[in-house]
């Protein structure tokens, strides 16, 4: 039997999410046109038109955590208990990148202990910033500390930049927006020395690593000259600390960005994302199509998929 060609990167919403959302103050998401539809039936109808044996979910942009601690912890435990159960109804076909309430570290300690052990658990998914708070900030510490002794997977999905609505000039912040912050957020897990301290997590960043291949050098100059961000060597650059990540290709891989990607960390952590439900149906098509074109992308997602899963 192949191996099983895995998305590790599919979304889901529930009318009670998109509620809680639009109380927060996301009428849409991210300057989006509207919010999505999203049910199992028509995922995996779609799963199985394309070839996708099975779909990790998570929740997309804008996140959990609108403002307040509680709350968040809330709909953490009501979309995290949805994905739980669509994967006990679907065996084998779904699991979950479990939503953390970032940057409430008690509440995401306390979440990856109710869920760590239920049904199509993954791992963890959290926003590329919460209030903007990155990733390198110190108050982290004990979530990585919890997340690496548990080997785990953390999928990190991009967000508006604070204030992005004086930069993205009206437009979607998915476009620009979401690459940048991306990108933003891995560096300043580099540059907290986050990535070298703890191995064993499983950091998967997503479309294709957003403009992370194009400033890899220019981090690694500035990371190598500022005092206190390490002396540069070889063996903790930032091209080395990239290469320990993992890749997804969502949304528009080629012709561009997965050869991009590929001249920077390799071949051997790229991993299949359609950004359904998001994405829609015949976006997912196009690319389904592309990748399947003759030139191993999806081979190489299946081999990849059961080395990280």
């Amino acid at each position: 039997m192949s191996d099983a060609l895995v998305d590790v990167h599919a979304h889901f919403v529930t009318d009670e999410y998109i509620a809680a959302a639009k109380q927060g103050g996301h009428r849409v998401p991210d300057n989006m046109p509207a919010w999505p539809a999203w049910s199992a039936e028509e995922h995996l109808a779609l799963m199985d038109e394309v070839g996708i044996d099975r779909s990790i979910l998570s929740v997309s942009s804008p996140g959990i955590h609108f403002g307040h601690d509680e709350p968040a912890r809330d709909i953490a435990r009501l979309v995290n208990d949805v994905g739980i159960s669509t994967a006990r109804r679907h065996p084998g076909r779904f699991g979950l990148f479990a939503s953390l309430p970032l940057p409430d570290v008690d509440g995401a300690l306390a979440e990856i202990e109710r869920v760590h052990d239920r049904d199509g658990v993954t791992g963890y998914s959290v926003m590329s910033n919460a209030g903007g708070v990155y990733l390198g900030d110190p108050r982290y510490e004990p979530l990585w500390q919890a997340l690496n002794r548990r080997r785990a997977t953390f999928f990190v999905h991009p967000t508006s930049p604070p204030n992005s609505d004086l930069v993205s000039l009206g437009r979607p912040e998915p476009m620009i927006e979401y690459l940048f912050d991306s990108a933003r957020t891995f560096v300043d897990l580099i540059f907290a020395g986050v990535i070298l301290r703890y191995p064993d997590i499983r950091f998967i960043a997503t479309h294709s690593g957003g403009v992370l291949p194009l400033v890899t050098e220019r981090v690694e100059r500035f990371r190598g000259s500022a005092q206190g961000y390490g002396d540069g060597k070889a063996e903790e650059s930032a091209r080395i600390q990239l290469g320990r990540l993992w890749f997804d290709c969502a949304v528009l891989p080629l012709p561009t960005a997965l050869p991009t990607l590929t001249s920077v960390v390799g071949t051997g952590r790229l991993l299949l994302g359609t950004d359904y439900c998001f994405a829609r149906q015949p976006s997912v098509r196009k690319v389904m199509r592309e990748l399947d074109s003759g030139e191993g992308w999806l081979d190489l997602f299946r081999r990849n998929a059961k080395a990280l899963l």
